[in-house]
């Protein structure tokens, strides 16, 4: 049998895990992260009253709508030891500008209760599995001109409190930065205000090749004005887009924290989780997505990922 060193803190945490009390909630999920999963979907919980909707395993209880392709949005592919289900997120009708990409999340113009944690928050990670299956970026539906695509393709993040669907505080998507396609954080502080991008330093397609599973994760930390972004486990070397001070969090009051209002909602795979618009969609599939109300520490990342993927 073959085996890997693990760190003293990897070690202690896959320990924990494997105890027979955490065997009987998540045992997918580390024991240090739980008290902070807001929200996962693990995309095995249909509700039982409506299969379009995705029941949330965090502690928050938001559940997910699968918009436009409904249960068909389910797939058995799972990325993870334990898993047997992903979600296929898709653009439609390139041609066309319409209402009918799949993707999915959940929107309030009032804000979503359910994801108060958000509301005032020193820090954000969002985690989760994603495998591209398709033509990524997608053509520009809203454009007449076939040679136009998206300069973006949409993960996953938490809308500000005051979105129209596409703003957010924590996302973990692929834009453009300096004429190329990469992976980012995007993080806003401040709705309303400045956002700021770490981008990865890797080609996006050496960061998720076609046709593979891969563990992102990024976290965001806003009394530090600081991002990471992470790759099965290990940190990506980046660089941020903006200098000087974005978020505002120079001088007091301290700690810096979020705007004092809940999220309107989370978007996956694109934008508008209201349905009103077409915008980056991600030709690919996802899984075991995970938003917590914390900064995760590099070695919990890594344990993560070693508790999905060892065998």
């Amino acid at each position: 049998m073959r085996l890997r060193y693990l760190s003293p803190v990897v070690a202690a945490v896959l320990v924990m895990a494997s105890s027979p009390a955490q065997a009987r909630s998540r045992p997918e999920v580390l024991p240090t992260l739980q008290r902070n999963l807001v929200a996962y979907y693990d995309f095995e919980h249909p509700a039982p009253d409506d299969a379009a909707r995705e029941r949330d395993q965090g502690r928050s209880g938001t559940d997910i709508t699968l918009i436009n392709g409904g249960a068909d949005m389910r797939v058995q592919d799972g990325a993870y030891r334990g898993s047997t289900h992903s979600i296929q997120l898709q653009q439609v009708n390139p041609t066309v500008a319409g209402n009918d990409d799949w993707k999915a999340g959940v929107y309030s113009e009032t804000g979503v209760p359910t994801l108060h944690a958000f509301n005032g928050v020193k820090g954000a990670t969002v985690m989760g599995w994603f495998k591209m299956t398709g033509q990524n970026p997608s053509p520009n539906s809203n454009s007449a001109d076939p040679s136009d695509f998206y300069g973006a393709i949409g993960l996953a993040g938490v809308l500000t409190g005051t979105s129209q669907g596409h703003d957010v505080r924590a996302l973990l998507e692929l834009i453009t930065v300096n004429g190329e396609l990469r992976v980012v954080a995007l993080g806003r502080r401040v709705d309303g205000s400045s956002s700021q991008t770490f981008a990865a330093g890797d080609p996006w397609q050496t960061v998720l090749p076609q046709g593979q599973w891969v563990f992102l994760a990024a976290s965001f930390d806003y009394d530090n004005a600081t991002m990471r972004l992470y790759k099965n486990g290990r940190p990506l070397d980046g660089f941020y887009t903006l200098a000087g001070d974005p978020w505002g969090v120079e001088g007091p009051p301290e700690p810096d924290v979020t705007s004092q209002s809940d999220p309107r909602g989370i978007k996956i795979g694109g934008s508008y989780p209201q349905n009103t618009r077409e915008t980056n969609p991600c030709n690919c599939r996802m899984d075991g997505l995970m938003f917590l109300d914390r900064v995760v520490s590099p070695a919990e990342v890594h344990a993560q990922y070693e508790l999905t993927t060892r065998r």
